[in-house]
């Protein structure tokens, strides 16, 4: 049985828009005039009506949805910052790992970490006898080490994305120097990488990966060009595709993209200044021209990996982190994180590889922008959106076919199942 309200807006993500109402039609086989863009208010809308909510999540009504949640499906939850929120994402891997020890993927599959709540410059002097007295110990041991030698530090504003207001940092005076210039404001028009007053406070702080995969996107051509006589092997992370329904279960997009930085990789160093257009890799920072796609965007399962690498132990490793992840979220507190029975959301997650393959996961993100993954991979998004609709809202309104047993691991309707919990969501059932 469909729904009897179909409601698919986003606003400001047309392309979203459209790959959802896409794969509405091909499992109802309705037309556009079926769906509204807003929810009426539950007043409006009689009990035993059925509602399909897919939208954005400022635009949701999410009142009718915790009212309502046997004839309500919504495609976000309510409470989710423990997961999409930087500095929340690192108190719950560290509370995780302290709590299961080894015994968790996540304990080898984040680099090292530290969050901190820093307001001004000063406070970072109280902070290293405190909340950074480790991250201080290995800064000031940065101090023997010859340059080569280093370990260095990447800053991530908690509250910022897309790359905005990431920096890196060797020693003491470099972190000091670079919140100073968020102080300032950075009122630099050319800097992409800006961030505003408002996203600063809630800091994570990662050790750099300094030895990352390297890879030359332009050995898998796009365009039937051939493959350059000198490669110019760049830095790039993963954006795989999770989403996660009712309370709870995970599917994986096998379909994992691979962005690439916009210049040749170098290793840190104090001879020069850092050049952010070689470690950053975020899509939304690349210059916005349809070459950006061919130059930086790839299939994971396009890449020639080096031997002892294959695509299948990246996809493994992806799932397992995930499912590690949404698992200590569903113990970590309704506060932050609440399962519904009647959502289900959609996530982008960022992951990098190792030169030797080993998956760390760095950020998940909210109503990720997937019309950054360009024209030539559309048809793996269309692919992902249909399989949500089968997989997520067809069996909530009871159209499914009943399912033999689908193992975690296995692969259908173009998802992988990662995690399966029975979890009671916390005040809303």
């Amino acid at each position: 049985m469909a729904p009897d309200l179909f409601v698919v807006s986003y606003p400001t993500a047309l392309f979203t828009e459209t790959l959802a109402k896409n794969a509405l039609k091909k499992v109802y086989a309705v037309d556009d005039s079926k769906f509204a863009s807003t929810t009426p208010e539950a007043a409006d809308i009689p009990q035993d009506v059925r509602v399909l909510q897919w939208m954005a999540y400022d635009d949701t009504n999410h009142p009718l949805s915790l009212a309502r949640n046997r004839t309500v499906l919504s495609s976000c939850y309510t409470i989710r910052k423990m997961l999409i929120r930087k500095h929340f994402l690192q108190r719950l891997v560290a509370h995780h790992v302290a709590k299961h020890g080894s015994s968790t993927a996540l304990a080898k599959g984040v680099p090292t970490s530290w969050d901190a709540e820093i307001s001004f410059a000063d406070e970072l002097d109280e902070m290293w006898t405190d909340d950074l007295y480790e991250l201080g110990l290995a800064l000031d041991e940065n101090e023997t080490k010859p340059d080569d030698q280093k370990t260095w530090f990447i800053l991530k504003p908690g509250m910022a994305d897309r790359g905005m207001g990431i920096r890196i940092f060797v020693g003491k005076d470099g972190l000091q120097e670079i919140l100073e210039s968020f102080e300032e404001g950075e009122d630099d028009e050319d800097d992409e990488t800006a961030v505003v007053a408002s996203q600063l406070r809630h800091f994570v702080i990662q050790e750099y990966v300094k030895n990352p995969l390297l890879i030359d996107p332009r050995v898998v051509s796009i365009d039937g060009s051939s493959t350059p006589d000198k490669l110019e092997p760049r830095k790039f992370h993963l954006r795989a595709y999770c989403v996660a329904s009712g309370a709870l279960t995970l599917y994986l997009s096998p379909h994992i993209l691979a962005l690439f930085s916009a210049k040749p990789y170098t290793v840190p160093s104090l001879d020069e200044s850092i050049d952010l257009s070689i470690h950053l890799t975020n899509t939304a920072l690349q210059p916005n021209e349809p070459s950006t796609m061919t130059d930086c965007v790839r299939l994971l399962s396009e890449l020639p990996l080096p031997e002892g690498i294959t695509y299948l132990s990246l996809v493994d490793q992806t799932r397992v982190l995930l499912a590690d992840v949404f698992s200590a979220a569903l113990h970590g507190g309704a506060a932050h994180f609440q399962a519904l029975p009647n959502a289900f959301e959609l996530f982008g997650v960022d992951l990098l590889v190792r030169e030797d393959g080993h998956v760390y996961i760095l950020e998940i993100n909210a109503e990720p922008a997937v019309h950054l993954t360009g024209e030539r991979l559309s048809w793996t998004l269309q692919g992902m959106f249909d399989g949500v609709a089968k997989v997520c809202v067809v069996p909530f309104f009871g159209d499914a076919e009943r399912e033999h047993e689908w193992a975690v691991g296995d692969e259908r309707h173009g998802l992988i199942k990662c995690l399966e919990a029975q979890v009671r969501s916390q005040g809303a059932w």
